[in-house]
């Protein structure tokens, strides 16, 4: 049987609207792509791997931990959180009329991810230098995958690839500072005795395996 820790409702009311927000505008972005801004930009690779990865927590959760743990709604709400404001930035042209935006999004959301991942994963005892292993080896990754993900799916055939080189060298720096500030972050939190209810209670036999 799960052992359940109470959760702020606002954290599961955020984590319910994100994802139909998300879903919204999945669906607005594959139906008309010039007027959310996605033209020319993965419309349709973002509509499919949006929601997958919106539902992957909610997924391992109901099909692997769901009689042994509770439900981790701050992570599930971290990842949920990086594909709604990708696609809301796209939405309101954030990225192009923002010269900063890009950059910004990189640094937030691979930190987020990364937070997300470190609740998962680790037991809130764990070492400072066990936590950013954990934030530079996902934080890392996960740019290296976005980037590769992101030529394949539009990149290539923009104009902008010209200046691929250089953007991308830059958002890894910036996907590497996000996710070891967010390493930071959790250890400062779990150390105050905070966010202890945030993540499965299967925690203690994922961290000895990893």
């Amino acid at each position: 049987m799960a052992v359940r820790h109470p959760v702020p409702e606002a954290v599961r009311t955020l984590d319910v609207l994100a994802k139909a927000a998300l879903l919204l505008l999945m669906f607005l972005a594959v139906t008309s792509p010039d007027l959310g801004n996605m033209q020319d930009k993965g419309a349709h690779a973002r509509a499919i791997g949006y929601p997958l990865a919106a539902f992957l927590v909610p997924f391992i959760w109901y099909v692997w931990w769901r009689d042994r743990a509770s439900f981790p709604w701050l992570a599930d709400l971290l990842v949920t959180v990086t594909c709604f404001t990708d696609t809301l930035g796209n939405r309101m042209d954030l990225y192009d009329s923002i010269s900063w935006f890009d950059d910004w999004m990189h640094f937030m959301n691979t930190g987020l991810l990364t937070a997300a991942a470190i609740l998962l994963t680790l037991h809130r005892g764990a070492t400072l230098g066990r936590i950013l292993e954990r934030s530079l080896a996902f934080g890392a990754t996960a740019g290296i995958v976005w980037e590769l993900a992101e030529y394949a799916t539009f990149l290539s055939k923009s104009t902008e690839r010209r200046f691929a080189y250089t953007d991308t060298l830059g958002d890894l720096t910036l996907n590497t500072l996000g996710a070891v500030v967010a390493g930071l972050v959790i250890f400062v939190l779990w150390s105050r005795g905070q966010l202890h209810s945030s993540a499965p209670q299967l925690e203690h036999r994922v961290s000895t395996r990893i």
